[in-house]
């Protein structure tokens, strides 16, 4: 298995988050993972808790960027961070991944300057695993969205690439054989949008291998039309945020709700056993992290936090289970040779 680099420090809990989930990792699989951080506490961490250490190496930097830090600020100075230290790693091939629980916005940042783009790509794009109602019997339960926080507004060309770069991690990662493609859009009209919606359109129509399903509507999301969903990074996040909150606000309310009859008890039985899907798109712990594509290099950015509203314990405990799963799937990419399928994928334009 190769070794995977693990910025422990940046994250809203600490490195304490970071550590327990790599420990947990390291007594479940053969993979070997480089903790980047304050040595000290990292060590003083790892004797408070059971761990393999001979899956575990530990790699001293001296700074740390912070989770509510200014991304550009931190990312022109703090080169000494760990997330810059971890991403040197991967970037010698002395690591074939990289995992980072900080900031994301410094973690795009970080990664533009000291890894190289892929082949004929222009700008990185960072996806996004969400739950999803199955139409098949078995489809995956998770879709693929991008992109979702990296860009603003896209060109055609950029939107194509996302969909080659979508579908390749849906095939390798998830094993879908022939990933289902959509554009995100605001009706089903090939014309519909604007110019580089339209454009983006056709291309992806008559591009050679890719398995496009035409134009997504918001409220098909979550349902099972499409494996992969490709959009503007400004969309893309709003959209992807609000489907989180929504489900976590609809969490809440059902939890809070105060049986007063036995109408009212029997109805929150039927929503209790409805809320399933609701928890798990409120909380991304499972999902594995958020995959930066575009880079000659793994990159898996986790989640900042769950959504879990059981006091800040429950919240870190979350935050391991996060770490330690996006730890296996960065192993899972580097092992199955996401970026050499990446490479030919793209190698097609």
């Amino acid at each position: 298995m190769p070794t995977v680099a693990v910025d422990v420090m940046g994250g809203a809990h600490g490195p304490e988050a970071a550590v327990q989930g790599v420990a947990a990792v390291s007594l479940q699989s053969d993979i070997d993972c480089l903790l980047v951080g304050d040595e000290a506490r990292i060590q003083k961490i790892l004797e408070s808790t059971a761990y393999n250490p001979e899956r575990i190496a530990i790699l001293h930097a001296a700074e740390a960027i912070g989770a509510s830090e200014e991304p550009r600020s931190a990312v022109r100075y703090k080169r000494k961070a760990s997330l810059f230290v971890a991403l040197r790693e991967v970037a010698a091939g002395r690591c074939a991944a990289v995992v980072s629980a900080g900031n994301a916005a410094a973690a795009l940042g970080a990664s533009r300057r000291e890894l190289t783009l892929l082949p004929g790509v222009r700008t990185a794009a960072m996806a996004s695993v969400y739950p999803r109602a199955a139409e098949d019997a078995g489809q995956d339960p998770l879709a693929l969205a991008l992109d979702v926080g990296a860009t603003v507004r896209c060109t055609a060309d950029e939107l194509v690439h996302f969909a080659v770069m979508g579908s390749t991690y849906a095939r390798v990662i998830s094993r879908v054989a022939e990933p289902r493609v959509a554009l995100l859009n605001m009706g089903r009209d090939p014309l519909q949008g604007d110019a580089v919606l339209s454009a983006a359109h056709r291309r992806l129509r008559d591009r050679r291998g890719l398995n496009f399903v035409g134009n997504i509507e918001g409220h098909e999301l979550t349902s099972g039309r499409a494996d992969v969903v490709v959009c503007e990074g400004l969309l893309g996040n709003i959209v992807f945020k609000l489907l989180e909150s929504v489900a976590t606000m609809a969490v809440d309310r059902t939890a809070a709700a105060t049986p007063r009859s036995w109408r009212r008890r029997a109805g929150m039985a039927i929503m209790a056993a409805g809320s399933d899907g609701l928890r798990a798109l409120a909380d991304s712990s499972s999902y594995g992290g958020a995959p930066l594509l575009g880079f000659e290099q793994v990159v898996i950015q986790v989640h900042d936090g769950s959504q879990v509203h059981d006091g800040s314990q429950a919240q870190g405990g979350s935050q391991a289970q996060a770490i330690g799963n996006a730890v296996k799937v960065a192993a899972k990419a580097a092992r199955d040779g996401l970026i050499p399928a990446l490479k030919a994928a793209l190698a097609d334009d």
